[in-house]
């Protein structure tokens, strides 16, 4: 019998204090907001009377990409994040396992999107061992993964967020330990945050290594840098505490200072067609906003609008009319994180 697992994990966006969840800024909190559509993966599986070394089937959907793994010898090519978290949470080798994995947003949009399909997939996979799953221990294993197996440098919010879900209040008390806190909101006041907040494609893929090392490079040496971070880890407090009491315009100012400490650190982290979004969402009185992720040219950012329908279509009418590839993107709060369900079994498991 063919055996089928789903999961599922939110993206990330808004990420008030941003920077400060890095191993260079010692301690660090940052505010951040779950959304849907998530991140889908589906394992089929069945035993394989070959038991060949090359058992794992990916199908990479966005990318019309299909590939064999050896999940003893993963590769760099293609998507070694995929062959990676297979390597990390090996399927038995007498099973045939037929992996497909979904974004339901452009890749690299500063959403957290490879945190999200990282968790999602180690997700299914220890569901698929019969291992229970603690947000915590996803989280943890999708950042080693990027950090550790791909060697590449990782703050520790993204995979958070995807593994808890909601709002989350973190805490990075030494890199990469955290401590989370899921922030419940009244339901009129989750409402009308979600009415307000729109998430705007900035009309290409995130693309600023370059620049985020120009940023980490002046950090290790201090100066006015420190300030900056130092700066931007008393927002998410303050964050928290105005959102938690439905005061989404004072919420919006922290997406603003945000966006303005970022300036700071190095100017092209706000991009020209970010800075073209912000002059529009100024002149329909928009309560914030904030570039999702790093900053830098591409990606994606947040627009918390004014109360007043009116306004908030016209101003979101005169974004999507600004060209470039800009568009509105779908996004929906999501109160759950990692989802791993077991169709044949009929039983869920899941990580809250």
């Amino acid at each position: 019998m063919e055996r089928v697992i789903h999961s599922r994990a939110p993206l990330r966006i808004n990420d008030i204090g941003g920077w400060t969840d890095t191993w260079f800024a010692g301690e660090g909190w940052v505010l951040n907001l779950a959304i849907s559509p998530p991140v889908e993966v589906q394992i089929k599986v069945r035993p394989d009377r070959k038991v060949g070394r090359k058992n794992v089937f990916f199908r990479a959907e966005n990318y019309r990409q299909s590939f064999l793994v050896d999940p003893r010898h993963p590769s760099s090519s293609p998507h070694p994040l995929l062959q990676q978290v297979v390597a990390r949470v090996p399927p038995a080798p007498q099973l045939e396992v037929r992996i497909r994995v979904f974004s339901p947003v452009p890749a690299g949009i500063s959403t957290g999107t490879s945190a999200s399909v990282c968790v999602a997939l180690l997700g299914a996979l220890l569901h698929l061992r019969g291992e229970r799953l603690f947000p915590s221990r996803v989280a943890r294993l999708a950042h080693l993964v990027e950090t550790e197996d791909l060697g590449m440098q990782s703050g520790i919010q993204d995979q958070v967020a995807a593994a808890y879900g909601g709002v989350c209040f973190i805490h990075m008390p030494q890199y990469p330990r955290f401590q989370v806190t899921r922030i419940n909101l009244p339901d009129e006041i989750q409402h009308e945050l979600e009415r307000r907040l729109s998430l705007i494609y900035l009309g290409r893929p995130h693309c600023s290594s370059v620049l985020h090392e120009r940023v980490v490079s002046s950090l290790e040496r201090g100066g006015s840098g420190r300030k900056i971070l130092e700066a931007l880890k008393k927002l998410p407090e303050q964050a928290r505490t105005f959102l938690a009491a439905g005061d989404l315009d004072s919420y919006g100012q922290m997406m603003v200072e945000n966006n303005e400490y970022q300036r700071k650190l190095l100017p092209e982290l706000i991009s020209p067609e970010a800075d073209a979004v912000i002059r529009v969402a100024k002149r329909y009185r928009a309560s914030g906003w904030k570039v999702n992720g790093a900053g830098g040219r591409g990606g994606s950012m947040t627009v918390l609008a004014d109360a007043d329908d009116e306004r908030r279509r016209r101003m979101l009418e005169e974004i999507i009319s600004l060209g470039s590839g800009i568009r509105l993107l779908p996004a929906y709060l999501s109160s759950s994180g990692l989802r791993v369900w077991d169709v044949r079994q009929g039983r869920r498991s899941a990580a809250v």
